[in-house]
């Protein structure tokens, strides 16, 4: 993908005037990113998500500054020329705006983003404004916002009637206003999705938002079924079943070793062999990215 041009926000604006939609999907590490950049996906989000499907957590809300770090590092490795967005991580943002921006310096200086999310509407808009401020892009999230699913009681579809629907537009506009270039809108109803998209000149993603956003995003893990068990979703569309095929390749190698078929012949080194010359063993050779 050496010839790819990664996307800007000035590009993400003209989209959206052009009615081009926009292509967005988790990753969490360095093989992830790197398949979904060969794929010629437009953005990468490096989510808190990778608490629930990574590490094995029940909400996002454990997911540390120190994990965004070090999986949104790994990402960057692997999609040198994708735009990259990470999460800014449950309470992380709520304080006072230096502290804020020290995770944000943070996520951009040692985990190489391109941009931060930040979940919340008309709330957070003056934190988001200074963010911009210093430079760098946000992307703001409103309608389900799995920090404070506790708050709001659950998983529950957002903008079902009209006061909450009016909640929403107002928060969008407000994260427009201090200077997001795109919002993404989780878990809404539709018609609700659609009227933020028609009020706002930046972008919208949708993620279970309908079919009238600026553009999807989705998680990896989910468009892959790469889980166990897995959990279906009524806004996913699986596009293929890798966790089958993960489970069904570890058992045969485990039956193998057990019937020592595996390593047969082709897999050993005798000192009768001469010694490869070209290129290393394990790995490519090449640092992506520095970790200072």
């Amino acid at each position: 993908m050496a010839g790819k041009q990664p996307l800007n926000i000035v590009k993400m604006k003209k989209m959206k005037q052009d009615g081009v939609p926009i292509s967005m999907l988790t990753a969490y590490d360095y093989p992830s990113a790197r398949l979904a950049e060969e794929a010629d996906i437009d953005m990468i989000l490096v989510g808190d998500s990778l608490g629930n499907v990574v590490l094995g957590y029940d909400s996002t809300i454990p997911v540390t500054l120190d994990d965004m770090v070090y999986h949104t590092r790994s990402v960057a490795r692997g999609a040198e020329h994708t735009f990259i967005v990470a999460d800014m991580p449950f309470m992380t943002y709520h304080g006072s705006v230096d502290e804020s921006l020290k995770g944000v310096r943070r996520l951009m200086q040692e985990g190489h983003a391109h941009a931060v999310k930040l979940e919340g509407g008309a709330e957070i808009a003056d934190t988001v404004r200074r963010i911009v401020q210093a430079g760098v892009p946000v992307l703001g999230h409103i309608g389900l916002t799995p920090q404070s699913v506790n708050q709001i009681g659950g998983y529950r579809v957002q903008g079902k009637d009209q006061a909450d629907a009016d909640r929403l537009i107002r928060d969008a506009k407000a994260l427009e206003e201090a200077g997001a270039f795109a919002v993404v809108l989780e878990l809404v109803t539709e018609e609700s999705a659609a009227e933020i998209t028609q009020a706002l000149s930046i972008p919208t993603i949708g993620i279970g938002a309908g079919r009238y956003c600026d553009g999807q995003v989705l998680v990896y893990h989910d468009i892959l079924k790469y889980a166990s068990p897995y959990r279906e979703k009524r806004f996913v569309k699986t596009y293929a079943d890798i966790g089958t095929a993960v489970r069904e390749g570890i058992a045969q190698y485990v039956k193998e070793v057990k019937e020592r078929a595996f390593p047969a012949e082709e897999h050993i080194f005798t000192t009768a062999q001469k010694t490869a010359a070209a290129g290393p063993v394990y790995g490519s050779g090449k640092e992506k990215v520095s970790d200072s």
